[in-house]
């Protein structure tokens, strides 16, 4: 865990420019009650909306850190919420559970080898009462990602969810190895699971190849949009045999009372039903809404 690390060298005059968009109640909400959490060494420390640290006991450097870096985490927050406002729908989908919770969201960041550039992102729901005397109660509310240097995603931001599909699927598989008893018996799931989650891998990224990587609705004619709106269909329809897979798998663990392992796999479910969400509601719907608004033309 070296977020902290990679933080400490970015100047935030020179990321890009965050153009103020316009938040409803539940993203203001979340805006001002965004917690962090973030690695230096081997010690996560959770950081309340003003960058108090809560947990554990903040060191001289954490401190120092802080400090130093206060306008950078203000551009952080700013950027996680604009990012979940556009390019998610972890905050609509759990909103039930967030509103309940006052807003309280937790961002866990995980950067990834990008010299604090790129992150993934653990979202994760509190109630504020019980935060730190009842820390592991926290709701998974899923995960996303984040390039500080590129705000606007390509693809949607679809290229990043296949590509951390395949590798929490390996993930898994390892950790099947230590927390599931009698792993051998289950066998024929995880291959399964593999074969789908691989050609979900192969198939999406080769489609989206074919397609162009941020869409401008005033030069898309009707027809460019329903061509484009399929293809992405079919990549979810992927992502679909992938959860009803998973969704199988998950319901064998649970009667089988394989309560040591069924929570990973609970957790990779989500991440794919958030997915599917995704495509439904930002992807597929707003393209839809688009081609709605499209003039027919008639011979």
């Amino acid at each position: 865990m070296n977020e902290v690390e990679e933080l400490s060298k970015l100047d935030p005059a020179g990321l890009p420019h965050l153009k103020p968009i316009l938040l409803d109640d539940l993203y203001q909400s979340v805006s001002k009650n965004l917690h962090l959490e973030l690695g230096r060494g081997p010690v996560l420390y959770l950081l309340s909306p003003s960058f108090s640290v809560l947990n554990p006991t903040a060191d001289e450097g954490i401190t120092d850190f802080i400090t130093r870096k206060e306008a950078l985490l203000d551009y952080l927050k700013e950027a996680i919420v604009q990012n979940l406002a556009v390019y998610s729908v972890l905050i609509d989908i759990s909103s039930y559970f967030i509103e309940q919770n006052n807003g309280l969201v937790l961002a866990r960041l995980r950067e990834r080898d990008s010299e604090g550039r790129r992150f993934e992102i653990k979202f994760y729901t509190h109630s504020p009462l019980e935060l730190l005397t009842r820390y592991e109660d926290k709701i998974y509310v899923g995960r996303d990602f984040l390039d500080l240097y590129s705000p606007n995603r390509k693809y949607f931001g679809v290229k990043d969810s296949i590509v951390s599909l395949k590798a929490q699927f390996v993930r898994l598989s390892e950790r099947a190895g230590s927390k599931l008893k009698k792993v051998q018996e289950f066998g024929s799931y995880f291959q399964e699971i593999g074969d789908s989650v691989n050609e979900l891998h192969n198939e999406g990224l080769l489609i989206l190849q074919s397609l162009p990587p941020h869409l401008d609705f005033a030069k898309l004619s009707g027809k460019d949009l329903i061509d484009i709106n399929a293809q992405y269909r079919t990549i979810n329809h992927y992502v679909i045999e992938l959860h009803d897979t998973i969704a199988e798998f998950e319901s064998l663990l649970r009667f089988k009372e394989r309560s040591d392992f069924v929570r990973y796999v609970t957790k990779y479910k989500k991440d794919v039903t958030n997915l599917i969400s995704y495509f439904n509601i930002k992807i597929n719907g707003v393209i839809a809404q688009r081609i709605r608004l499209c003039k027919a033309k008639h011979p």
